[in-house]
């Protein structure tokens, strides 16, 4: 019986006219005479690498706009960072020089409605990775710092999907409770188109119960270039206007006429974000309390202004944590720590909120200082240029008592000190350029004079 023999027939896919198509340019007839078998193949790759180098020198559109943060701290000849590092201080510097430095009149007691675009267009990616994924990272942290420097306030969470708006979440002055809302990424899934009426209506209803002397804001992140509304939007605009109601808008795609209008006639803030950094920004920029427009009252001919009406707070008690357990007002749960109401000793879990049984606001002493210094900020420290006006200059900071640097800087660089001195107009003590930003982006408070 004659034996099988096994062929391995090996096919190079180079060499088949099936499988590769070449164009006119490259194409070499020699190929079907024989005389050059693998002479198309050489041309093809040859080709193709002048084509590669090419491709490679021309970027992508978004990374032609896309910032990259490497390349923003440059070395000097030396090698060193510090003068990078001047540059990004003396920019933080320039900013709190241009605001105001004078007592402005705000609202301490904030409530912020935060409405979320869940659309679908809220997936695409021109903001890494998604315009979606983006924003649920830049609210936590918005929700975060905005608690911090708002602690009397109270923040809700409203979704803009399929036509409709959905309460994420009420009012709530506890931030780990907010944070909770937009924790679980799955039930906040974008779908759909959204409706700017819809939730706007939603976020007004849930603020219709404040107190006067409190504000109303709401902050939209808006990633859609359409809005699906029910009804006239202009309607509800006019209501926003007649009950104080601020809309600020941030939009990631491009500036809608109706959204200017929503800030505008609010008295809100209106941005488009142009990368990832923009966002941020514009999205931070609504953290400290907006400030209110004097009213003015005539009386006898003269126009005063009148002062501020006063309101009731109650500073509550704190139960051990070894008390014995109690149920809560606000849960109705059997909980051992909490605080008790001043007025009428109910049991809360947290402050600052509102007593469910008197409605007395319970607020903690740290709570209210902390709110304090929006009123009356620190004043700028004073660059000191070099010593020569100084007869018997200190040699350490005053704040943590760190040596100053002997050598001077040869680097003019705007808002900064060529000796890393920087002086307190009321009290004329120096502070380094460390404290100098401790002072007014932590403690707010001035360690030489208190102010």
């Amino acid at each position: 019986m004659p034996q099988r023999k096994e062929v391995n027939l090996v096919i190079d896919a180079a060499d088949s006219d099936s499988d590769i198509s070449l164009p006119d340019d490259d194409y070499d007839d020699s190929r079907d005479k024989g005389k050059s078998k693998g002479k198309g193949r050489v041309d093809k790759k040859k080709s193709d690498k002048g084509k590669g180098k090419a491709k490679d020198s021309q970027a992508y559109t978004w990374e032609a706009s896309y910032t990259r943060s490497w390349e923003t701290v440059q070395e000097d000849e030396a090698g060193s960072l510090q003068n990078s590092v001047q540059e990004l201080m003396a920019r933080g510097r320039r900013k709190r020089l241009l605001a105001p430095a004078a007592a402005i009149r705000r609202t301490i007691i904030r409530h912020v409605i935060l409405l979320l675009d869940l659309s679908a267009a809220m997936m695409d990616r021109d903001m890494r990775p998604t315009r979606f994924d983006l924003t649920l990272q830049y609210a936590r942290e918005f929700i975060l710092e905005w608690f911090d420097q708002n602690p009397l306030g109270q923040i809700g969470v409203v979704g803009m999907r399929a036509g409709l708006g959905e309460r994420i979440g009420d009012l709530s002055g506890n931030p780990q409770e907010v944070l909770g809302y937009i924790k679980e990424r799955h039930k906040l899934e974008p779908t759909g188109e959204p409706s700017l009426q819809n939730a706007i209506e939603m976020a007004r209803t849930s603020m219709s119960h404040l107190p006067t002397h409190s504000s109303r804001e709401i902050i939209i992140i808006f990633g859609s270039l359409t809005t699906c509304d029910p009804g006239n939007i202009h309607e509800t605009l006019e209501t926003c206007t007649r009950n104080k109601i601020r809309i600020s808008v941030v939009a990631l795609a491009a500036e809608m006429k109706i959204c200017r209008e929503l800030c505008d006639k609010t008295g809100g803030q209106f941005g488009v974000a142009m990368n990832e950094g923009h966002f941020k920004d514009l999205l931070f920029e609504l953290v400290p309390p907006p400030a209110q427009k004097a009213l003015t009252r005539v009386t006898g001919g003269a126009t005063t202004n009148p002062s501020a009406d006063l309101m009731m707070m109650g500073f509550p008690t704190r139960l051990p944590d070894a008390s014995a357990p109690t149920l809560c007002v606000c849960h109705a749960e059997l909980k051992s720590q909490g605080f008790l109401c001043p007025r009428c000793l109910a049991k809360v879990c947290d402050v600052p909120t509102d007593c469910d049984i008197c409605g007395l606001m319970i607020v903690s002493s740290p709570h209210l200082a902390r709110s304090y210094h929006h009123l009356f900020p620190v004043k700028s420290y004073d660059a000191v240029p070099n010593l020569e006006n100084t007869p018997h200059p200190p040699d350490t900071c005053h704040g943590c008592a760190k040596s100053f640097p002997i050598t001077v800087s040869t680097t003019a660089t705007e808002g900064m000190s060529a000796v890393g001195r920087y002086r307190c107009p009321d009290c004329l003590y120096d502070f380094c350029s460390d404290c100098d930003v401790f002072v007014h982006e932590v403690i707010h408070c001035c360690p030489g004079c208190g102010k």
